[in-house]
């Protein structure tokens, strides 16, 4: 046996997960095989639905048993078959040999237990032998490993007390205090801007390189991809299509479906102006401040946060205006008040020369109809109980537009963004994150705005559906004229997308001009660090 063979951790042969019966395939995985050595990270990509997550359960031993199981197969981990082995087993390896990182940490983290103690937790399953004292050491040596700043004090702290960045580093210490031999990460930075993205990435190529562990990363960033994988697996609805060292796959892929996820990446080739210099124009916004006050109880000192500090930025007719920056810099906020969801403080916002009411319940119907909102979880911002079609016609009904009238409108809408017409008679759970946000685009358009602002609305979508989304958004701009507010903390979208950026940070406009200018020339430092930190491929 080679020494690359001896080495190897997890060892996975033809292993199938079969699905219930009347969903649209028999097979979540169909016959997938790896392997995965010490030291080394597998990254595991492909669309939603490919089976990716699957695989990571099937590991771990938390597939929904039992109308989703493995039917054939194995899963050998350091020489033993999980599939054999008892739930008891399963117990003693998960989080002592095996830990794992998931992808959302705030839904994964017990809103109401301390940070120390549910790290501590994991200790007391699996080494009730220790000492309270060593426990203790234990979980702070693990938050500190992690660099995260003034670990005994953030035993005390409760998860919503941290940002997204500072809870995804409490998962991976969680996952690592016990030193496992094998990490499984499931899209752990897919909502992570691009500076927290990078140190998450860094941080654990460091823990693997000091710890020597074997890494299983699913993701569908290439520009992840490019950055921490030794070899890849790609898979299509269940099947492992095409596997290899990172470099072949990603720069002389071989199959098609690979190919064609790679030519869907933006490519991040900054796009000219679209609007005419010297249109009047649409939006413009002087000196917007909106600040938010937090605390004030018998134990947290008040605080106050400048969400927007003083902004100010113009929009004309046909333009699209990218905003980026960390999470926390403010971009929402500035979308919000723009829509009139978050009243400003004080400032002004006039559109086609008009002041906009700072709430949106004074502001007219008409102007309602003007600034629409697309947001960045379309499930989340669509009613459940209603049908796709009520969803887009309610807002015209609203405006006065007669029930005929609306509902030929939705029919219209529903086919311009690429979906059948009887979707209108289905409920928003039918759809898939992609077909949902076409869903939230349409229902947009419904009301004929001359502004969309569009909050992160492809920030949770695979690559392949982020470019048809995108696509559409550039088309319905094109075909209505449309002038667009585009929120993200993607570069590469934002390149794409935009006429212009505008670079916040804390709260405060740092750097704003042309996007070709803005990326190919940044003058100030903090976009310097935005462009340096965003993924290469």
């Amino acid at each position: 046996m080679s020494a690359a063979r001896s080495n190897i951790v997890l060892q996975v042969r033809g292993l199938s997960v079969c699905l219930p019966a009347g969903t649209d395939r028999a097979l979540a995985v169909d016959h997938a095989d790896f392997a995965i050595a010490s030291g080394q990270t597998l990254c595991v990509v492909g669309e939603s639905g490919s089976g990716k997550s699957m695989i990571a359960n099937a590991v771990m031993g938390l597939l929904p048993l039992p109308h989703v199981r493995a039917v054939a197969g194995e899963i050998v981990f350091e020489g033993e078959d999980l599939l054999m082995a008892s739930e008891t087993r399963m117990r003693e390896l998960r989080g002592r040999r095996i830990g794992m990182i998931f992808q959302e940490p705030m839904t994964s983290l017990n809103p109401v237990m301390r940070i120390g103690e549910q790290i501590e937790e994991v200790l007391d399953c699996h080494r009730p032998d220790l000492p309270r004292g060593e426990k203790r050491q234990r979980v702070i040596a693990a938050l500190s490993d992690v660099g995260l700043p003034d670990a005994e004090q953030l035993l005390h702290s409760y998860p919503f007390r941290l940002s997204g960045g500072q809870r995804q580093r409490v998962m991976i210490a969680a996952a690592m205090v016990l030193e496992p031999t094998l990490l499984i990460a499931d899209e752990p930075t897919t909502a992570l801007d691009v500076t927290t993205q990078a140190q998450i990435l860094t941080l654990m190529k460091e823990l693997q390189r000091r710890k020597g562990m074997a890494m299983l990363f699913i993701t569908h960033d290439f520009g992840v991809v490019a950055q921490i994988a030794d070899r890849v697996a790609v898979m299509q609805t269940g099947k492992l299509v095409e596997s290899g060292a990172a470099q072949d796959v990603l720069h002389a892929p071989q199959h098609a479906y690979t190919q064609r996820l790679i030519a869907a990446i933006p490519k991040g080739v900054a796009r000219l102006p679209a609007g005419g210099a010297t249109a009047a124009p649409l939006l413009e916004v002087r000196r917007l401040n909106k600040t938010y006050r937090t605390g004030g109880g018998w134990f947290t000192p008040a605080r106050t946060v400048h969400a927007a500090n003083n902004l100010s930025f113009t929009l004309r007719q046909g333009e699209t205006l990218g905003v980026v920056g960390e999470s926390g810099s403010g971009k929402s906020t500035v979308g919000r008040c723009l829509t009139g969801l978050i009243p400003k403080d004080d400032g002004e916002i006039l559109f086609n020369g008009h002041a906009l009411a700072a709430d949106v319940r004074r502001r007219s119907h008409a102007e309602r109809g003007q600034v629409q909102m697309v947001f960045q979880d379309p499930y989340a911002s669509l009613n459940p109980r209603h049908t796709v079609g009520s969803a887009i016609a309610a807002g015209p009904i609203a405006q006065g537009v007669g029930h005929s009238e609306a509902w030929q409108r939705t029919l219209e809408l529903i086919q311009l963004v690429g979906l059948q017409s009887d979707a209108a008679g289905r409920w928003p759970h039918e759809f898939s994150g992609g077909q949902r946000q076409r869903i939230a685009i349409a229902r947009a358009l419904a009301m004929r705005p001359q502004l969309i602002v569009a909050d992160e609305p492809v920030s949770a979508l695979d690559v392949s559906v982020q470019a048809q989304v995108l696509e559409l958004f550039e088309q319905v701009r094109r075909d209505f004229q449309l002038s667009m507010v585009f929120i993200t903390h993607d570069l590469r979208v934002a390149a794409q997308m935009c006429d212009h950026i505008a670079v916040m940070r804390r709260g405060e406009l740092v750097e704003y001009g042309e996007t070709a200018i803005v990326l190919g020339k940044p003058q100030h430092e903090y976009t310097i660090e935005l462009i340096a930190a965003a993924p290469r491929f």
